[in-house]
């Protein structure tokens, strides 16, 4: 299986963002990789607290630092690119891992 970091919105609308992230788990799952989406795991009541920015920034680079093992991002982009995801998006560049964006049937971007 190959290694990928999920880059996927978070913020918001949460409930929305967690279902939508839950598919897009999925799909990483059915195309046979192994997918990491740090902000499913991280901002989890208990464990990060999203609200605050220094939090934010620690999940933020924890889950950034798992993506030196991924073979690649993956950019689910159906509900638009929060600024979080461009900074995953940004640290994928920067470390010259491949980025690939897509699309989940059903979605459509947010108005």
């Amino acid at each position: 299986m190959r290694l990928v970091i999920v880059e996927s919105p978070y913020a918001g609308d949460v409930e929305r963002n967690l279902l939508y992230l839950r598919e897009a788990m999925r799909d990483c799952l059915l195309r046979g990789e192994a997918p990491f989406a740090s902000h499913a795991l991280y901002a989890q009541a208990g464990v990060l607290d999203d609200a605050k920015l220094d939090e934010r920034r620690l999940g933020i680079e924890a889950g950034l630092a798992w993506g030196r093992l991924a073979d690649k991002t993956v950019v689910y982009a159906d509900l638009g690119i929060s600024s979080g995801m461009v900074y995953g998006i940004d640290r994928a560049a920067q470390e010259g891992r491949p980025v690939e964006y897509r699309s989940l049937p059903g979605w459509r971007a947010a108005a």
